[in-house]
């Protein structure tokens, strides 16, 4: 299945990444980016220096500001917008013609603050019946752009969608496994970022393995918890879209999650943090709906709790680690 019209909307880093993936596979694709100036700069220049330096944007790749023209014809489009700002992209395209036909993958991992609701919902919601899937794993942007070994998961409950969409991204490099539990890979995915935070403030603060390790390993738990009180299967965090995905993002030196949490932990604010950031990190937002959803189906979360009264309520790191470390004993 190759030479589909392809449009990705969304030129952030993982944006670029797949829009080239699927380019040298010889699909014919369009980058979508909402910023005219930006989107300018990037065709002269075919190197995304904010996102993804040193990586070369083939030609063949057409970059463009009119979100009309980017999904026009398209068999498949990519959703790389962030998460809070996915509706309303959906929403100008729900007022246009669009290919009601195409697969509509989403590679966002967040969850939105207003609606509670996934990636795959709010574009179910706004575009009706269509031909749904999700993208998530432990996917660095610059290693899958550079070629390094990379494995994650597609999700959709049409077995025919994502295995269509499993051969159209597979490479030698990019190795694709499927799944039938969207809400899992999509939870996973998206919790993932908080926990990643809270490794990061650790980090901060200068603790060590056994630390993390804590983090880690408590932070997956709670992640299942709340998941299969959602409905998810409870295998699905022990896969590469819940442990590999929380593992990849908790160690990384370019998880932008993890970044915020240290510099939370080094004493910096969110709003400096935040100021002098290029890409959103997505842990921020899904606190917030986190939260939400734990009160909504009655499922504790210590450390997302912790994460919160850092973020939002001006809880000090240190406070809220000797929080975490002196509730009540329990049980594993």
């Amino acid at each position: 299945m190759t030479g589909l019209n392809i449009a990705v909307l969304g030129d952030g880093g993982w944006g670029t990444t797949l829009a080239i993936l699927l380019s040298k596979k010889g699909h014919k694709v369009t980058l979508w980016g909402v910023f005219p100036e930006y989107v300018s700069y990037l065709n002269k220049k075919r190197i995304n220096t904010k996102f993804l330096p040193n990586i070369r944007i083939p030609e063949e790749i057409n970059i463009i500001d009119n979100l009309n023209e980017a999904f026009a014809g398209a068999a498949l489009v990519v959703f790389a917008v962030p998460s809070q700002h996915m509706r309303s992209v959906l929403k100008k395209i729900k007022r246009s013609d669009y290919p009601s036909d195409a697969y509509f993958l989403s590679v966002t991992k967040g969850i939105e603050i207003s609606s509670l609701k996934r990636m795959s919902q709010v574009i179910r919601e706004e575009l009706g019946n269509v031909k749904t899937a999700v993208l998530s794993g432990p996917t660095i942007a610059q290693e899958v752009a550079k070629g390094i070994p990379t494995a994650c998961v597609i999700a959709s409950s049409a077995k025919p969608v994502r295995r269509a969409l499993q051969h159209i991204f597979m490479t030698e490099r990019f190795r694709i496994y499927t799944n039938d539990d969207v809400v899992g890979v999509e939870l996973g995915g998206s919790l993932k970022n908080i926990i990643a935070i809270a490794c990061g403030i650790s980090d901060g603060l200068g603790f060590g393995t056994n630390t993390k390790a804590a983090i880690l390993t408590r932070g997956l738990d709670e992640i299942s918890r709340l998941g299969t009180a959602m409905g998810a299967k409870p295998e699905t965090f022990c896969g590469l879209s819940g442990l590999g995905d929380l593992v990849t993002t908790c160690i990384s030196p370019h998880s932008r999650n993890r970044f915020v949490g240290e510099q939370i932990g080094k004493g910096r604010s969110l709003q400096t943090i935040a100021s002098h950031m290029q890409m959103i990190a997505e842990g921020i937002p899904t606190t917030k709906s986190a939260i939400s959803l734990s009160l909504k189906y009655k499922v504790d979360v210590p450390i997302t709790k912790a994460v919160y009264s850092v973020l939002y309520k001006n809880n000090s790191p240190l406070k809220a680690v000797k929080d975490l470390m002196t509730r009540k004993g329990r049980e594993e």
